[in-house]
């Protein structure tokens, strides 16, 4: 028989705020009231049966500046019922892997009446984040106080207030004690020691702990590189042709670490218990707008848009334009060149020291380029994707991950493709990959994390002058909180931390070869990396919801495809070399054979070694 939300007593009458709510400052008492209603509601009533209340009563708020801030918690008996909807995984007595269920809690392991530890607080707001986004319309035709607000039945009230400009954010709290015993454990303290990936997973969810045990294992795989790269970059300093060993090592290297990789982060998934977490029918994404209508499949009224108008938009608008940024990148490239040569013409006349120097300075003007390029791309394919109007939040990633990878991709790539197999000047191909590879790790220390932290610091003095306007009756330290937490900036997920290890992995799986330093360069960024976005998540950007995750997702497809072109790229230059070429001076047709048979090696590697991990 199952156990009804109404049948238990979910009502306390103090809790623990986990979810913040800011509303916009002239929202009408009607429509807070209403909003209120909703989400105290019992769920058979259409409510979310949580718990709710003002940061600021009314004293407070005639004292204070009124921030409309409202604080969202829940029952303990509710979390346990929140977590069997939302089919947590937990582990049982037996050791074994199971949803939860609360009729059945005393069969999983660590629970305990009396313990409020067996959901984890990521946990707990990502069942209220669930609960909220499920608030659906029932009768009502409009939000009240706001007859332009149109609803209609099966609507995510949540979002259509979001869209509205009526809530303003949703995010959850930090647990400041939590918080200091895992920066404690994490980046505090510098040691060369393993992160404390459960103890991420713990407080920020699945979806950040796969990216941070991602980066780890990714800087743990690139030292064999580093150690074999730095003697060999010692020995054969001037020698750039001498890269036929190093090749051949980065094929096998290139494509091992990440069949591994899967084996590893299918431990951790299974044991984290979202693995076998049973995904739901997803719900079209907030932006997803069209005639009101009512879909086939689930019988639900939502908004209908014509697939057809999305791939005319796909590739009449779409298409082009990202043809269009491929050209001009091509363009600056082309500058980036004509730069080079008169640089080396410079030196070549006059042969000082300071023009020696100068000899670097297109590159490193090429590489800031190329960061503001990115970037710039990368806010018109924001765009171009949401106008396309995607209906599923998967499907508007997958178009805006392609979009942005193949610019990158050609962007930070072409000129060293140009480089190695146009020019096939191999001192040039060294300076140019070094000089990419080390501007680039600096732009993103400084923009990603530096910067946003200095910022924060700053917009950190100004709350606590302003906790001087304080009454001694007021919560002070939970109003300081929530009122520094809610300016932080908005973490928008992990898409530019794995592009930025994809573009790193590219520099070092296609050219390093010709200069074995990169991965000791992608060693020591990724050190600091750590330490750098862990500062970031903890104190720079406001705690994102948890989300679960069992794999890094489409990344894992696009690292593939790059140790693919690796391989290609490195049996290439191994083709060129002049040992492979003093072997077959006459015949290339057995050149051509021979670097075949080199990829098909590969391959069959990759075959073997992924059924291995498996």
């Amino acid at each position: 028989m199952k156990v009804t939300l109404s049948a238990l007593n979910t009502s306390e009458s103090s809790f623990t705020p986990l979810v913040v709510i800011e509303l916009a400052q002239d929202v009408k008492e009607e429509t807070k009231e209403w909003l209120k209603n909703r989400i105290i509601a019992e769920k058979e009533d259409g409510g979310a049966q949580l718990l709710f209340r003002p940061l600021l009563n009314k004293y407070e708020q005639e004292t204070l500046e009124n921030q409309n801030l409202y604080l969202v918690g829940a029952s303990k008996i509710r979390m346990l019922l929140g977590a069997e909807a939302v089919g947590l995984v937990k582990e049982c007595s037996d050791n074994t892997m199971r949803a939860f269920t609360y009729r059945t809690r005393q069969n999983f392991k660590g629970f305990d009446d009396n313990n409020d530890d067996f959901l984890t607080m990521a946990e707990c707001q990502f069942i209220i984040k669930h609960e909220l986004e499920n608030l659906r319309a029932k009768d009502e035709k409009m939000i009240p106080g706001y007859p332009q607000a149109k609803l209609y039945p099966g609507k995510s009230l949540l979002r259509r207030l979001l869209t509205s400009g009526i809530v303003i954010q949703v995010f959850p709290l930090h647990d400041n004690e939590a918080l200091k015993k895992l920066e404690d454990s994490w980046y505090t303290r510098f040691a060369l020691k393993y992160q404390p990936i459960d103890s991420i997973r713990g407080y920020f969810g699945e979806t950040i702990a796969l990216y941070f045990g991602f980066l780890e294992y990714f800087t743990f795989a690139l030292i064999p590189m580093a150690v074999i790269g730095l003697p060999y970059y010692l020995f054969v300093w001037e020698d750039y042709d001498k890269y036929v060993i190093f090749a051949s090592f980065n094929l096998i290297w290139s494509t091992v670490i990440l069949e591994v990789w899967k084996r590893g982060c299918a431990n951790m998934t299974y044991r984290w218990g979202t693995l076998l977490m049973k995904r739901k029918f997803e719900e079209p994404r907030p932006g997803f707008h069209g005639v009101l209508g009512i879909n086939p499949i689930t019988g639900k009224e939502e908004p209908l848009y014509p697939s057809y108008k999305r791939q005319l938009r796909i590739y009449l608008v779409s298409l082009p334009f990202v043809c269009l940024c491929l050209y001009f990148s091509l363009y600056v490239m082309m500058i980036y060149f004509d730069l080079e040569v008169w640089a080396l013409g410079l030196h070549e006349n006059s042969g000082s020291e300071w023009t020696s120097v100068l000899l670097y300075v297109p590159s490193i003007i090429y590489a800031i380029v190329i960061e503001i390029m990115n970037r710039l791309y990368r806010y018109a394919a924001e765009f171009l994707t949401s106008w396309e109007n995607h209906r599923l939040e998967s499907a508007y990633q997958n178009h805006l991950i392609l979009k942005v990878l193949v610019f990158n991709f050609l962007n930070c790539f072409a000129s060293l493709f140009y480089i190695a197999f146009v020019l096939k000047d191999m001192k040039l191909l060294r300076q140019s990959l070094a000089t990419l590879l080390i501007t680039s790790q600096i732009l993103n220390q400084i923009v990603e994390s530096l910067l946003p932290y200095w910022l924060q610091r700053k917009h950190g003095v100004r709350v606590k002058r302003k906790m001087q306007a304080l009454k001694t009756d007021t919560d002070a330290t939970l109003y300081e909180q929530v009122i520094l937490e809610k300016e932080m900036g908005t973490y928008l997920g992990t898409f530019d931390d794995y592009l930025e290890l994809f573009l790193q992995f590219g520099y070092v799986s296609l050219f390093s070869c010709v200069y074995p330093l990169a991965a000791a360069f992608a060693v020591l960024n990724n050190f600091t990396e750590v330490n750098s976005d862990a500062l970031k998540m903890c104190r720079v950007f406001k705690r994102p919801f948890s989300e679960p995750s069992a794999s890094i997702g489409v990344w894992q497809l696009a690292f593939e495809t790059m140790s693919v072109i690796s391989v290609v790229t490195n049996c290439a230059l191994i083709g060129m070399s002049p040992q492979v070429n003093a072997i077959f001076p006459e015949s290339k047709a057995d050149l051509i054979l021979i670097v075949v048979a080199v990829e098909v090696t590969q391959h069959t590697t990759l075959s073997y070694v992924y059924s291995w991990s498996l």
